[in-house]
């Protein structure tokens, strides 16, 4: 038997549901009667109440111990007994999928039975509350309905399209929702949810909003504004130790990033220029005299800057700069030069209206001799906006993308700077002259200043992420609502039932869960490690690899969720459209993809070598035997043929089959350029006659990566609903992996045809099965209808958004 629902109160007839239910029926009893009662057997109060709690089950910001503990201490003088009844065993932790889907019925059932013929009239959930109720609802009900309101926290919420009563509105699928997103939607929040809540809370504000069709000078202007606004909230200096003025929360720092990304990506670049890398580049490049004298001014936005690396004859070469930055030993003073146009510094952020200050790399150069390049702080316009002496900035003008960033164009004419102005960490120069480093290889010194501003991709890997999530979200719920087509003398389908739409956009939100996962474990390797060397050159290599492939995939995911929308996805509020312009740049900047890859297996090769120079012989030779072991189990004809479904889901083999890659490719890859190194060929040659293997490499070890993140995740589980839920996310990330590169399985004997085409049945099968979970997954991200926008992808389409 089940708990009984005991307050101390005398019983009523159980079959009346307005009446409060028998002390001998089961809490779980109780709720059947509530949730099979006619329209005429409910009081209003008992109407009304219910719609709230669907919300609060399905979109609300309280988790179930929450909304148990509101029921628990709701004050009976405020509410009627059948209201409070209802309320209370409707907001219990135990309520199944079925139970949710027979309360949507109800409630739909009480809708079509009201006298409204227009329900697109209805915006409010208060007011369809309202409705439901009817005109017998007292002033004492009403003011129920506003204090329940309150203790759900869902003021002013609007109504969900699954509780309108007409076709276009009909449930989303013909089964019961799966499961409950809420541990879901806590999982995805990571470790620091209360920023990304404030950060939500301050961008539902009416002064953070699209406009289509305005300006770029007013654009970017706003833009410059949201950036004050945070600032003065102690973002920009949050993710800096507190001795120098910060606030010592880098992962509230990637927390809030990746909570702006669902907004606006100008304002997450424009932010992340000055208080990223400008500020970044301070920190970790100056000494404590450049933290005491700049930062503070960085951390205010009194002294805005930008960081002048890329020269437009050099973008990811940055050890080739031509600026030069040439030493004064009478004056004490670096004299900065723009050589040819081929060096000026070109795309720099914030440069063409608002720093006042730029970190310029240059070639130092001091008397007769060359030291590479290193960091410099240069003037560039005095307080009051005008342009320094010697210093010409051009505007980049109309991107295809980011508009609210005004990207510049910067060269020196022997602008002079004090000696001072070096970021001098890793090197330093006296007043005669002298160099001296704590490192003494220039390669190393170099590597080093410049690993240290690796949280630039870390943080556009996750506006990636969160851009995907929010096209998703578009998408699904539009594919979930948008119908056409159907059997002779059926109703018609709705879109996402057709196994070509589910195929198009559900391995993405399997990549993209598996996406969030590893930006939470990158950020918590930030924390811990990014202050050591080894920990910095490994989260340099996972960070690269996650900003390529997690670009590439939201770019690739926003493209196919707009043709998935048809020409709804088409218009400009529906967002596709300038969240692709803006992600575009993203392949491309702090480091083209392509080239990042190439770090990525260039990292992998550095590991492989130490790892073979450190072992031995004893160690080489248990190498060789455990990698002879792998192979036999991996390749032998009982595995590469197997095509049974267990098998096929099987976490163990979806993790062996990635990593027999990744190992195969690496071990290839290094045989290779061994062989053509030693047989005459110069380095660059090797390397540039191996690229294609390289970056194949790269792909496939950050995918085992994304895989290996996953498959922690669900582990760590606290919920089963959830854990099921998100096992058969990781199995068709995993499975439509090794389906999309099955001709690499293929040509090197780890699959055979049969199990290439049983793992493509098994894509469509998993599919199928979470096609029913989809709109509670992308709820699960937990991103307000404000910043996704678009009409489509809100849960009420396809009310105007004005009228929310």
């Amino acid at each position: 038997m089940g708990a009984t629902l005991d307050d101390g109160k005398a019983q009523g007839n159980a079959t009346d549901p307005g009446e409060p239910p028998s002390m001998s029926l089961t809490v779980e009893n109780q709720r059947q009667v509530l949730l099979n009662s006619a329209a005429g057997q409910l009081t209003p109060l008992q109407r009304a109440v219910l719609p709230w709690i669907f919300v609060a089950w399905s979109e609300g910001s309280l988790d179930s111990q929450a909304l148990q503990q509101l029921a628990s201490q709701l004050p009976a003088d405020s509410f009627e007994e059948s209201g409070l009844k209802t309320l209370r065993l409707l907001l219990d932790a135990g309520l199944t999928p079925q139970e949710f889907n027979q309360l949507q019925q109800l409630i739909l059932q009480l809708a079509q039975g009201s006298s409204i013929s227009d329900w697109s009239s209805l915006y409010r959930l208060m007011d369809y509350s309202l409705t439901l109720a009817g005109p017998e609802l007292d002033a004492a009900g009403k003011s129920s309905l506003e204090l329940l309101e309150t203790h759900l926290q869902l003021t002013g919420a609007a109504v969900p399209g699954e509780l309108l009563p007409c076709p276009f509105k009909a449930a989303h699928s013909d089964e019961p929702r799966r499961f409950n997103p809420r541990p879901l939607r806590k999982m995805l929040a990571g470790p620091r949810p209360e920023m990304r809540e404030k950060m939500f809370q301050t961008l539902e504000h009416p002064r953070f909003r699209h406009d289509y069709g305005i300006s770029t000078s007013v654009f970017r202007d706003r833009v410059y504004n949201w950036c004050i606004e945070f600032c003065r909230e102690g973002l920009g200096k949050m993710p800096y130790p507190v001795e120098v003025g910060g606030g010592g929360e880098l992962l509230g720092f990637l927390t809030s990033i990746e909570a702006l990304a669902h907004f606006d990506l100008s304002l997450v670049i424009k932010f992340g220029v000055h208080f990223g890398l400008f500020c970044g580049s301070v920190y970790h490049l100056g000494s404590s005299r450049h933290h005491q004298e700049i930062l503070p001014l960085g951390f205010s936005l009194e002294l805005p800057g930008c960081f002048a690396m890329t020269e437009t004859g050099h973008g990811s070469n940055v050890r080739s700069l031509e600026t030069t930055a040439t030493y004064d030993v009478e004056r004490q003073e670096f004299v900065i030069h723009t050589p040819n146009l081929a060096a000026r510094k070109d795309y720099i952020g914030n440069a063409a209206l608002h720093a006042q200050m730029a970190t310029v790399f240059a070639q130092l150069i001091i008397g007769d001799q060359q030291y590479g390049v290193h960091a410099f702080l240069v003037r560039i316009r005095d307080a009051q906006g005008v342009t320094m002496p010697g210093v010409h900035i051009e505007d980049c003008g109309e991107k295809v993308g980011l508009n609210g960033v005004d990207n510049g164009r910067l060269r020196f004419t022997r602008v002079r700077i004090p000696r001072l102005n070096l970021l001098d960490r890793f090197a330093q120069v006296s007043p005669d002259g002298s160099y001296t480093s704590p490192i003494t290889s220039p390669t190393k010194r170099f590597f080093t200043m410049i690993s240290t501003l690796v949280l630039g991709r870390v943080t556009l890997a996750a506006a990636a992420t969160s851009v995907s999530k929010n096209a998703l979200t578009i998408a699904l719920r539009y594919g979930e609502q948008r119908r056409q087509f159907g059997a002779e003398g059926a109703p018609e389908q709705s879109i996402l039932d057709y196994q070509t739409h589910q195929r198009r956009l559900l391995p993405r939100l399997a990549s993209t869960l598996a996406l969030n996962f590893a930006f939470q474990d990158l950020s918590l390797r930030c924390v811990d490690s990014l202050d050591s060397e080894d920990g910095r050159r490994r989260i340099e290599a996972l960070a690269a690899g996650l900003k390529a492939w997690g670009t590439w995939h939201a770019f690739e995911t926003v493209q196919q969720c707009r043709e998935c929308c048809g020409g709804q996805g088409y218009l400009a509020a529906n967002r596709f459209g300038s969240m692709r312009d803006d992600l575009d740049v993203f392949l491309t900047f702090e480091g083209d993809n392509t080239v990042l890859m190439q770090l990525v297996a260039k990292s992998l090769l550095t590991d492989f070598r130490h790892q073979f120079s450190e072992m031995g012989f004893v160690g080489l030779l248990q190498y060789l035997s455990r990698r002879a072991t792998e192979a036999v189990s991996a390749w032998n004809p009982l595995v590469t043929r197997s095509v049974d479904p267990t098998h096929l889901r099987d976490f163990d083999f979806h993790l062996r089959a990635f990593k027999a890659r990744e190992n195969h490719l690496l071990t290839r890859v290094a045989g290779r350029l061994k062989r053509m190194i030693e047989g005459g060929e110069d380095t660059w040659s090797a390397f540039n006659n191996c690229q294609d293997h390289l970056v194949t490499l790269a792909k496939a070890s950050v995918e085992r990566n994304l895989l290996e993140c996953f498959q922690a995740a669900v582990q760590r589980c606290p919920d089963a609903p959830t854990q099921g839920v998100l096992q058969q996310f990781c199995c068709l990330f995993a499975l439509s992996r090794l389906e999309v590169d099955r001709a690499w399985f293929l040509e090197n004997g780890y699959f055979e045809g049969t199990k290439a085409k049983a793992i493509r049945d098994q894509v469509l099968e998993l599919c199928k099965q979470t096609r029913a979970m989809a709109w509670d997954v992308v709820s699960a991200f937990g991103i307000p209808d404000k910043l996704i926008s678009a009409p489509i992808g809100l849960g009420d389409y396809p009310a105007p958004p004005m009228a929310r």
